[in-house]
């Protein structure tokens, strides 16, 4: 009998641990990336009485019990904050804390502090990639580290080095000067600087039209304001086949357009216009048609000023700037743990590796059974209101159950004693 005060006592002992861990769940039931924890029950060595063994056996209660976090699918809700990321499937961002530690976290609220370094909404550095290989991409085959994008910065102007036109010529028009037409492309300098270009274009008989460049005379050195100055080279004959597509000049024979001695000291410029889609077919066509564009395109740029720093699907983070280019700058590292119910909380929506956790397997998102990373989106916590509150109801019960034990034991006991007397 005496050993049921024991008994019970260590049921409120556990029950009382696992009002606790539904007391931090509903604590954290808004709390991003959040995963509930489970209390597991497990009863104590039971002693056996009587001769025959395991006739009678008498446990002596419940030991302390174990939890265990369920890191399963939150749900993912779309967010305003253009850094904020959610992971779908499984896997954790990988972080550094103040004092070095490789910390892991599924709450993706991120932010970037004064340095340019992308941190979580609590200060822990986010891992990942940005230094560029030869091509211009991120190189992903190097060790992770801190996340640096550029703040306040300038990109570097672009100078224009291939162009496209596409547009159609009128077949009916007469070979004289009423045929005249011309097509603008703007174009981009060492310094950023735009030049307006003309081509010039007029009919010179059945099925051939003669161009000429020309570009603003105040671009260039000693040329005059308001008068446009021819580019030495950048003329000559377009030839169409009785369909109105271009034969000459041929595919695979750009048209080269040398710009020097640009006024503003920049650089010569060396244009490559290639009249031919990748395809094979010819960009300017010769139908009954008034002749009229219908696209263009450069691959220069100017100077611009970085508007904003965002994150993209797949972990990427790209710096958009003023002239509304996107650049990639840096790729954000996922860690895939086979075990992941070993981790160890360490406050901050953080885990740590325990002595059970497997090694961490850190590269891309979907890759090596790693989750998307999904942008402008949080993954919400995973508590169940309606199951936490049936789980208190039950425990509340078991403790009441359990206190009346130790209730009618001291009852019986003073029985007990009073027999003495």
């Amino acid at each position: 009998m005496f050993t049921s005060f024991s008994t019970a006592l260590s049921a409120l002992d556990a029950t009382s641990t696992a009002i606790d861990v539904v007391g931090n769940n509903l604590a954290n039931l808004n709390t991003p990336g959040f995963k509930d924890s489970t209390t597991y029950f497990r009863d104590l060595v039971t002693e056996s009485l009587g001769a025959g063994l395991g006739e009678t056996q008498v446990g002596f209660g419940t030991g302390i019990p174990i939890t265990m976090r369920q890191f399963t699918q939150g749900a993912i809700q779309s967010s305003s904050g253009i850094l904020d990321a959610a992971i779908a499937g499984d896997g954790f961002f990988v972080v550094n804390n103040t004092q070095g530690n490789q910390l892991y976290t599924r709450a993706g609220s991120f932010q970037v502090d004064n340095t340019g370094t992308l941190r979580t909404n609590t200060g822990e550095a986010v891992q990942g990639w940005t230094t560029m290989d030869a091509s211009g991409k991120i190189d992903t085959n190097t060790a992770i580290g801190n996340i640096v994008v550029p703040v306040g910065g300038v990109k570097q102007p672009v100078a224009t080095t291939k162009m496209t036109l596409d547009f159609n010529l009128n077949s009916a028009a007469t070979a004289d000067s009423s045929s005249s037409y011309a097509e603008t492309i703007k174009v981009y300098d060492t310094l950023g600087t735009s030049h307006t270009l003309t081509i010039n274009f007029q009919k010179t008989g059945a099925n051939q039209w003669s161009y000429a460049t020309t570009i603003p005379g105040e671009d260039i050195s000693g040329g005059t304001a308001g008068t446009p100055s021819a580019i030495s080279g950048a003329s000559g004959t377009l030839t169409f086949d009785a369909n109105g597509q271009l034969t000459s000049p041929a595919n695979g024979s750009p048209i080269p357009i040398a710009i020097t001695g640009l006024a503003d000291g920049s650089s010569d410029m060396s244009l490559s216009w290639n009249p031919y889609t990748p395809a094979g077919a010819g960009r300017i066509t010769q139908f009954g048609q008034p002749s009229a564009p219908e696209a263009s395109s450069q691959d220069g740029s100017p100077a611009s000023q970085l508007t904003r720093v965002g994150l993209a699907n797949g972990g990427e983070l790209l710096a958009q700037y003023s002239d509304g280019t996107q650049i990639v700058v840096g790729q954000v590292a996922m860690a895939n743990i086979r075990n992941p119910e070993s981790l160890i909380a360490m406050g901050n929506n953080n885990y740590e590796a325990s002595a059970l956790t497997a090694s961490p397997a850190i590269g891309l998102p979907n890759t090596g059974g790693r989750g998307d990373i999904q942008g402008g989106a949080i993954e919400s916590s995973t508590v169940d209101i309606a199951q936490e509150f049936t789980n208190l109801i039950v425990l509340e019960r078991g403790y009441q159950a359990n206190s009346r034990v130790v209730t009618t034991a001291d009852q019986l006991s003073q029985e007990t004693i009073n027999l003495i007397h």
